[in-house]
């Protein structure tokens, strides 16, 4: 047995504290739908700051999230971020707007590039286009802007700019390219310079919706299956099931008056009831992704561990939107709401707020039709494009849950309703029941359902009839900051999630000695005499192999040739393990390690040197990879000296 003693020692190496005296830590949870931020100052830990009422929002409403989008000027200067884009936008004489250019929802496009650079570019509503990264930066100094000035405005001393830590959230399904993108866009808004990297930590999002969940109270959730339920109306009376939601949203909205949060320090007594080693699913449900985490918590130190690797896929809330725009196109003809976005782009943006707003009112036992108001120029651009009338289009479709109303309204009926949030609904369900039926996640007692789409009566009720058998279900209050809340949490110790599980199998290409009868003749080399077989893959880690925090993989490289400046590595990555060579089926190159010689010293000096020549010849380059932490690292030592060798890892310029 050890003597407590030890075992604290031991503990200290186990969580390295920061180094760096960060005295503010800021999150941005950059949405696809809606973006926000919260803070919190090291010294006082407990609380976190949410962002100010933004101008421009509706008034009445507490939105602490602004819709993520952005509009620029017509040469391409930033005008505004989120309501002000939108109302700016809106306020545009037709013509003028089609000259500007107008974005939202633009982080899905960095989720379904597949191959993504630094010169991926990005459509606006008018159809101009414009590098992504580009209007990332913007939106990202725009945070960084407002952020900076509420900051001041709470610290009493003056802040140097290393003094802040940021967090910037994306979702867990995201690749490497897609997460190194971010950072490369916070380095061009100036969040912080490429030469300090750490003062930049990405957050998966239900990562930080879990460190959140963990923290919570009983009276902070709500446990949907303590509700019994009949036919959409609760078993004590009439209410619709959503009643008890609309209580806990009162009292919210009176303590709101204050932005400030208390996190209570240790784990929340939610957790009394898990015992020690308890796992739980996280569904971070938001506008674009959906996203699964399983996670368990390990004592003492209540640490996290995850236990499959991350899954979810572009099932947001946005699934529901493009379902409403497949309907309009089913009615008025897909080229006519093409030609509309075109030339009426802003009307087009009006059009799709609407549904958004009648969307969130969608609720499992309600009876009455849903009014969507049709912006004038869109029935009279249809009147002069079609020579007939929105009405008669909607008689002529035969849909027969959508009907047209005097007042210029489109209404849809409940069952209308149903159809466009069934098919997304169902993927999430379809999602998590696959993943409960995994080995490592077979019993698990509690999903957090967390992200704004969580907020729908629709998915909720979905959820608790497809999986409330299985295990609680559990909403934490105030879902939709969830996710910024939990990530001003793990800028305040981003050593709290010890295990992950590797998305992919990772490695590079290398000779070994050729075996006959092993080895395919195609593969054979032969190289100052002896037989190599090429392109076998050195694996660094396999898929859904858990890695510590800290845990590196460390690999040998030599110069191939005096004077040489650069060794580059390609890394490959497969979604299956049982790959042998890199040139196998699903394997792909993702990436690149570059080791720069030239500043260490390691290049030889002069080939007149002979003897120091042979010796450079052979330097041995150690390198130390880390797959553990929500980013790929890199690190390099020249063993001979000792020093530090550059070394990057790559994964956008492919």
């Amino acid at each position: 047995t050890h003597s407590p003693d030890s075992n604290s020692c031991h503990w200290l190496k186990v969580r390295p504290r920061v180094a760096r005296p960060f005295s503010v830590v800021v999150a941005i949870d950059f949405g696809t739908t809606s973006s926000g931020y919260a803070f919190s100052f090291t010294e006082d830990p407990e609380t976190i700051h949410m962002m100010r009422r933004w101008e421009g929002g509706d008034p009445g409403v507490a939105n602490q999230k602004s819709p993520t989008c952005l509009l620029l000027t017509p040469d391409l200067r930033f005008h505004s971020f989120g309501f002000a884009a939108r109302d700016s936008y809106h306020d545009l004489d037709p013509e003028e707007a089609r000259h500007w250019l107008y974005f939202d929802k633009f982080k899905m496009k960095i989720h379904s590039t597949s191959d993504l650079t630094m010169e991926t570019e990005l459509e606006s509503v008018s159809g101009r286009r414009v590098p992504a990264i580009e209007v990332f930066a913007h939106a990202l100094r725009f945070f960084r802007e407002h952020v900076l000035k509420e900051v001041k405005d709470q610290s009493s001393s003056v802040l140097e700019g290393n003094e802040v830590r940021w967090v910037i959230t994306v979702p867990a399904v995201w690749r490497q390219p897609a997460k190194q993108f971010m950072r490369e866009a916070a380095y061009l808004a100036g969040l912080v310079t490429p030469d300090s990297p750490d003062q930049l930590l990405i957050a998966l999002e239900p990562e930080a919706a879990s460190l959140y969940c963990r923290k919570l109270h009983l009276h902070q959730v709500i446990d949907l299956s303590q509700r019994p339920i009949i036919n959409g109306l609760d078993v004590e009376g009439s209410h619709p099931f959503d009643s008890s939601f609309r209580q806990a949203r009162e009292q919210l909205r009176r303590a709101r008056h204050s932005r400030t949060f208390l996190v209570e320090s240790g784990t929340g007594e939610l957790w009394s009831e898990m015992q020690t080693g308890d796992r739980y699913i996280v569904a971070d449900c938001g506008g674009g992704t959906v996203d699964l985490t399983v996670h368990q918590i390990e004592q003492p130190q209540g640490t996290l561990k995850e236990l499959y690797k991350a899954s979810g896929g572009p099932y947001g809330a946005v699934g529901v939107d493009l379902a409403f725009e497949a309907m309009l196109c089913q009615i008025f003809g897909a080229d006519f709401i093409e030609s509309f976005k075109a030339k009426r782009p802003a009307a087009w943006v009006d059009l799709t707020i609407a549904f958004e707003a009648r969307k969130r009112t969608a609720a499992p036992g309600r009876a009455n039709s849903l009014n969507i108001s049709l912006p004038f120029s869109f029935i009279d651009f249809y009147k002069r494009h079609r020579g007939q009338s929105v009405e008669t289009a909607l008689r002529k479709s035969n849909m027969n849950f959508i009907k047209w109303s005097s007042q210029g309204m489109l209404r849809l009926s409940a069952e209308a309703m149903n159809q466009l949030f069934q098919p997304t609904i169902n993927n999430i369900i379809k999602h998590v029941e696959n993943l409960m039926q995994k080995e490592e996640v077979k019993d698990v007692r509690f999903l957090f359902l967390v992200g704004g789409f969580a907020e729908s009566p629709m998915l909720q009720r979905a959820a608790q009839n497809a999986l409330g058998r299985n295990c609680r279900i559990i909403i934490p209050h105030d879902v939709g900051l969830t996710i910024l809340k939990g990530a001003v949490l793990f800028g305040l110790d981003p050593t709290v999630v010890r295990v992950r599980r590797c998305p992919l199998t990772y490695g590079v290409g290398v000779l070994n000695r050729f075996v006959e009868g092993r080895h395919p003749r195609d593969k054979l080399l032969i190289k100052d005499g002896r037989e190599w077989c090429t392109d076998i893959l050195d694996r660094f880690v396999s898929v859904d192999q858990s890695v510590a925090l800290g845990e590196v993989v460390r690999r040998s490289y030599t110069p191939a040739r005096m004077g040489q400046r650069k060794i580059i590595i390609n890394i490959y990555c497969s979604d299956t393990d049982d790959i042998t060579y890199i040139t196998d089926p699903g394997v792909r190159k993702c990436g690149a390690i570059t080791l720069d010689l030239l500043e260490s010293g390691a290049v030889a000096a002069s080939a007149g040197d002979n003897d120091k020549g042979s010796a450079i010849e052979r330097r041995e380059i150690r390198t130390t990879m880390q797959f553990g932490d929500t980013e790929i690292k890199v690190t390099a030592v020249d063993v001979a000296t000792g020093q530090l060798v550059r070394a990057s890892i790559d994964f956008l310029s492919n």
